[in-house]
């Protein structure tokens, strides 16, 4: 059974949504015979600057104030908490994300993709440094298993795995995919958002029923 995930690793729902959807997976008795994708999906493709999510032109964007983007963000933070996960509301910018999925696609062909997308997350939410910073993204890549100068090389070359990335956003505009989360079981279910880990388990043992 595939399980197909379209993802950003900029967007919090994303990081809470993995963290859930695991969890589900560890609690499936045919997780050994699950097959999981990750799709690259880019929240603000033409974003040029780097700002933090905590910021005016942040707040401006999703039509909030700076006080009440801070507030969500503490909600997501405790929402993150409660899976588990380290989430710094202080530390964290809002970027272009293109390089990220770029070295996710080496990383998969390289066989360490899911790896390097948990590192990439715990960088985003919970290192006090920008993930944004190539230095950054190289030592992520390196703790993943990766080869520093083929990263580099990658992280050089624009046009390196490029087509990857649009092939899988092209995709998701196929399907209808607008948003991330997006999870597709079998091509025969779509769940959007960051469901709780009753919902995928639910969903992952009636798609395998219907085998």
């Amino acid at each position: 059974m595939r399980v197909e995930i379209w993802s950003d690793v900029s967007c919090p729902w994303c990081f809470i949504g993995k963290a859930r959807f695991k969890k589900a997976l560890v609690a499936f008795p045919h997780r050994d015979d699950v097959e999981v994708v990750h799709r690259s999906f880019e929240l603000d493709r033409r974003l040029a600057e780097t700002r933090p999510t905590t910021g005016p032109k942040h707040a401006e964007k999703y039509g909030m104030t700076p006080q009440q983007a801070r507030a969500a963000e503490e909600d997501l933070a405790r929402l993150a908490r409660a899976e588990g996960l380290d989430y710094l509301v202080d530390f964290r910018d809002h970027g272009n994300t293109f390089d990220l999925h770029r070295l996710l696609h080496l990383a998969a062909d390289r066989g360490v993709g899911d790896e390097l997308l948990a590192l990439f997350y715990e960088g985003n939410f919970s290192a006090e440094r920008s993930i944004y910073d190539p230095e950054h993204q190289v030592e992520l890549a390196i703790r993943a298993g990766l080869d520093e100068a083929e990263v580099r090389a990658v992280l050089t070359d624009a046009g390196a795995y490029a087509e990857d990335v649009r092939a899988d956003e092209d995709e998701a505009a196929r399907l209808g995919i607008t948003g991330v989360p997006f999870f597709v079981v079998d091509r025969k279910y779509g769940l959007s958002g960051a469901q709780t880990t009753a919902t995928f388990l639910g969903v992952l043992q009636r798609a395998w029923a219907e085998r």
